[in-house]
């Protein structure tokens, strides 16, 4: 039995991966979940609201991040290395439990319904996103624009990290602004 509550959510997020990955999201309760982590079918609800939140709890600490890291990028930076320096200190965590950030994405990917969540996460963020940027004296359309062209390089370099772990989530956003910074060079030409 779990010694705390990080330790009991920790086990319980740590069960819920394995059971999605091995019979499917759908096909998983809350009640073999609490089971294989060895805790009480109550105690899951201590810690999550549904089996949904296994894979999208965190996300106020998500944006106290992002707008801290926003701010906290230097001065000088323009708004693409902003976001890439935030976007950088999120990889950074992710890169550190690797197995499991793949395995929640993987998931994710294979569940229309949970699909959508992550979608209205993602627009969520990019309003954090928007709103730094705009602190930062970006005007708020430009800052509304870059967020989400920030925040899809971001996305494609989470998929590329998907189908290919063995390089770093840092390196493959790296690749994926460079990619979105050719990109928009060949819209002007």
């Amino acid at each position: 039995m779990p010694r705390s509550g990080v330790e009991a959510r920790d086990k319980l997020r740590a069960a819920a991966l394995e059971l999605y990955a091995l019979q499917g999201y759908d096909g998983t309760t809350t009640a073999q979940i609490a089971a294989r982590a060895g805790v009480n079918h109550r105690t899951f609800f201590r810690h999550f609201t549904d089996k949904r939140e296994v894979l999208f709890g965190g996300e106020a600490q998500a944006h106290r991040s992002l707008a801290e890291d926003v701010a906290n990028a230097p001065a000088q930076a323009r708004p693409a290395e902003v976001l890439l320096h935030a976007f950088e200190q999120a990889a950074r965590t992710l890169d550190g439990e690797a197995d499991a950030a793949v395995s929640r994405l993987r998931i994710i990917a294979a569940n229309p319904a949970l699909q959508e969540r992550d979608l209205a996460k993602g627009a969520a963020l990019t309003q954090t996103l928007a709103s730094g940027l705009h602190q930062r004296g970006v005007p708020t359309h430009l800052a509304i624009l870059l967020a989400a062209m920030g925040w899809a390089a971001y996305q494609q370099a989470t998929a590329r990290w998907v189908g290919d772990p063995s390089q770093s989530l840092s390196r493959h956003l790296r690749t994926a602004f460079a990619d979105l910074h050719e990109a928009a060079a060949n819209l002007s030409s």
